[in-house]
Formats: structure tokens, sequence, C-alpha cells
């Protein structure tokens, strides 16, 4: 089951509201100051629905999370946490299937991150509300939704121990180049935003990678981007000269760089052409922090 989470705010007619500096969105760049690191709404949907609710029975669930908010992210947790077990036991990531599951009691999931995740609700009495909740929220936006468990049902799934077959990850040392991208946001009253301190021009290409080659990326931000590569799919390797973090396992296409830097592994298969890396905070990427690369 799809859960799509992003945040909006409305106008009293229920119209989006956005906080552009021109309405129309055609003349002057840029959003209110309040706007300026990104916009954060004050309602909560769920695949469309404000803070909905979900019948569930005793039984596994699988979700296939999506931030699909412009740049709020979420620290996800079940509320009250299961007595037994972990609340989220993750099976894939941005790319598809991990090799072996993971458990976590809570999800980092910043813009564009997708983890799918097995719930097990019996581990909840029937009749019982079980609350998805955003750790980083404040009132109306620390919820997100909620699970009533509704029913018993004969649990006729199982998560394997082994997901999917030892995957080909791309190695550093198979490196040919190593470059670094450092994400540095504009400020307030329509700032540009810059990468390498550069805003997107859509001629200037700034990396080419052969076709199949392997590249290191090593990306900084500052303060915290989540940083998106089109075409392809990468490893992360490191976060700040120590092991990935607990949610980059897998294949990735976005990463969560919260300060510092993180380090990926990448090969370009597949096809030559010219493609984008940028912030996926939409403010700050339509504020140009984007670039061109080109496989050759």
């Amino acid at each position: 089951m799809p859960l799509v989470i992003a945040d909006r705010a409305f106008r009293e007619d229920g119209s989006l509201h956005y906080p552009s500096l021109d309405p129309t969105l055609t003349e002057k760049p840029g959003v209110f100051a309040h706007a300026s690191n990104g916009m954060f709404g004050d309602t909560i949907l769920v695949n469309g629905a404000p803070w909905p609710s979900l019948e569930v029975s005793n039984t596994r669930y699988r979700f296939r999370i999506l931030n699909a908010s412009n740049a709020r992210a979420y620290d996800l947790a079940l509320d009250p946490p299961p007595v037994e077990g972990p609340s989220f036991l993750q099976v894939g990531s941005d790319g598809g299937l991990l090799e072996a599951p993971v458990p976590h009691e809570r999800l980092l999931a910043s813009p564009a991150e997708r983890f799918d995740v097995v719930v097990d609700f019996s581990r909840y009495r029937v009749g019982q509300e079980v609350t998805l909740v955003d750790r980083l929220g404040a009132g109306a936006t620390a919820r997100v939704m909620r699970f009533i468990v509704v029913r018993r049902e004969g649990e006729e799934s199982a998560v394997p121990e082994r997901l999917a077959p030892e995957q080909d990850f791309p190695r550093p040392e198979e490196a040919e180049v190593t470059r670094s991208f450092q994400f540095v946001a504009g400020g307030a009253w329509g700032g540009m935003s810059t990468i390498n301190f550069r805003v997107f021009d859509p001629e200037r290409v700034d990396a080419r990678p052969r076709l199949g080659s392997t590249e290191v990326w090593e990306l900084s931000a500052d303060p915290q981007h989540p940083i998106h590569l089109h075409l392809v799919h990468f490893k992360v390797i490191s976060r700040d000269g120590g092991p990935p973090g607990p949610y980059d396992a897998g294949w990735k296409d976005t990463v969560f760089v919260r300060g510092g830097t993180v380090r990926v592994a990448a090969r370009f298969d597949g096809y030559r052409g010219k493609y984008v890396f940028h912030c996926h905070n939409l403010k700050h990427e339509d504020m140009m922090m984007m670039a061109n690369f080109e496989v050759v």
C-alpha cells in the first residue's frame, strides 16, 4: 500500500497557498522570508487526504512510503510503539529490495526518499488505535495518520531473512574519478542557491562521467539538503568519514545530507546523454541549486 506523505497550506476557499513574492509565479522570483528555507505547510496529507485513518487487520502490512513534501523531512514513528519487535522492518529503498530486512524504531525520510517497510499489527490488540507521528513536527504537523486495528485475520505473509540476491554495488576502489560538490542554500528574499557556488546554467556541464564507469561523488551540505541524481542509483559508502547511516541501505537515488559530507559510489550505466542533479527541497531547486552532468 502506498503512503504518499506531503504537507500543504490552503486558503479559506480551499485552493493551495504558496508564499511567493509574485502570486502569478511569472515575474519576480522568490518567496517571503518565512519560507526562505522551503515551503512548510500546516496540513499533513497522506495520499491526498488530511490526517486520514486506515482500518487494518491484526496482520502484517507492507507500506511504500514516499516523502512528497516540498521541503519537510519526517522522523516517523508509531505511537504507541509495539511492545515487542521493531516498529518498522525496512525491506526496500529508493531502488528496490534490500538484500536483507533492516529493523527501525523510527524512519527519517527527506523529500523524494522512499522506504518500503513492513508493519506488524499483530502486536496490537483489536480495537487499538496507532498513530503515525512525525517527531520533527509540532502541533497539527506532529500527526501524520492513524491506523485502527479493527479485526482478526489469519497471517498469510512472512518476511524472509534474505530478500534479494547479493547486489553488485559499485565500490569506491573501482572509481575512475572522485568529484566534490558543495550545496549552499541562498538567503531570504530570493537569494540564489548554489552548487560549488555556481547557480544552474542549462548550457554548463559540471561532470562528464564515462559510460559504464564508476565514480565517487562527495556531497556536502549547508545546512541540509536531500540530494537527488537523475539516471543512476548509487550506494552510500560513508558519512563524515564514518559508516553509512541507518537509513542509507540499498540502492539510493536521493540522500539526505544533514551538514557534513556524504560519499556515494555510482556506476553510470545504461544511457549516454545529459542529466541533472539537484537538491530536492523544491525552493532550493527552483532557486538554482541544480547542475548538469553528461554521460559520454
